[in-house]
């Protein structure tokens, strides 16, 4: 666990940021950057430990400024366009957030890394593509199809090249489908079970794309920030990317039943063509993650019934 020390997390106010805030800001001191185009401060618990940056991850002079006002000790870059149809849209202005913000702050740590035990880049399970063979490791061929899925493997690898070549302490994740209290159901970069939950709640048309017998790997928050305090904390994690994940897929339909089930309400639901740089299954092999300590403690089961209870209380 980290105690006691000065934290930054790009994105804090979004989904897994403010999740991983919330739990690191009674024993820590956390700063957070946010544009709030997908976050909200209101996701974050009012702490005298908190300071709450508005701003961007791409704005050099903010970045250069808030480095040299602060000697942090753990870095987690979270900040992204996190949506592969955005970036099949809007190449060039999704490039800027998803890889130059990381070799923005990247250069920055290289000219003064002060006292930094580490920093932790968050990646995506969208860098192994179309490749058919499942589950997917770390070493699992890599296939990007969008440009999110580049700027993704390109970040992630100037990581390991800046922790290899000049010492920055770095490690990179690669998310499977995150789900949880806090991920807003109205951003067009919202996962799909915030949206099933959103359709339930208000009962409106649920849209599945594709035939819904597509597979994900869900995983529920609060595994996602064990997670992420194993890997920046491990020793053996440094130079490391590892898959967060449950290791257990479920299909669309069969989670739309679930939840319709636990629920007890009735959706109606609309098939829509599949989008592009969509694939049809995806996995994790999490025994690398594991070997530092990790046990995922929600299948999907547990996690939905948590989520929506949380929910609907």
């Amino acid at each position: 666990m980290i105690k006691k020390n000065n934290v930054l997390i790009t994105g804090g106010a979004g989904f897994i940021g403010s999740s991983l805030a919330n739990v690191l800001l009674p024993q820590n001191k956390v700063t957070v950057i946010d544009n709030l185009s997908m976050g909200d401060f209101n996701n974050l618990q009012e702490s005298a430990n908190l300071t709450k940056i508005l701003g961007d991850v791409t704005d050099k002079k903010l970045l250069t400024k808030v480095f040299e006002e602060n000697d942090f000790d753990y870095i987690f870059h979270l900040a992204a366009i996190a949506s592969v149809a955005d970036s099949v849209a809007r190449p060039y202005e999704t490039h800027q957030v998803n890889f130059d913000s990381t070799m923005m702050i990247l250069e920055i740590l290289r000219q003064n890394k002060k006292s930094l035990k580490r920093f932790v880049f968050s990646s995506s399970a969208a860098v192994y593509g179309d490749e058919p063979t499942l589950p997917k490791t770390e070493e699992s061929t890599i296939r990007p199809l969008t440009p999110y899925a580049i700027d993704k493997f390109a970040s992630e690898k100037m990581a390991m090249i800046y922790y290899n070549l000049y010492d920055i302490p770095a490690s990179a994740t690669r998310f499977f489908n995150v789900y949880g209290p806090n991920q807003n159901p109205n951003s067009p970069y919202s996962g799909f079970i915030s949206i099933l939950v959103n359709r339930l709640r208000e009962n409106t048309e649920l849209t599945i794309f594709g035939d819904g017998e597509q597979s994900r790997d869900f995983v529920y928050i609060e595994d996602v920030i064990q997670a992420l305090l194993l890997i920046a904390t491990s020793n053996q994690s440094l130079g490391e990317v590892y898959n967060v994940g449950t290791g257990i897929k479920n299909t669309i339909n069969d989670l739309t039943k679930f939840a319709q089930k636990f629920t007890d309400k009735e959706l109606s639901i609309k098939y829509d063509a599949a989008r592009q740089g969509d694939i049809k299954d995806s996995l994790s092999d999490v025994s690398k993650l594991e070997s530092i300590g990790y046990k995922p403690n929600y299948d999907l089961a547990n996690g939905m019934k948590k989520y929506l209870n949380y929910e609907f209380k």
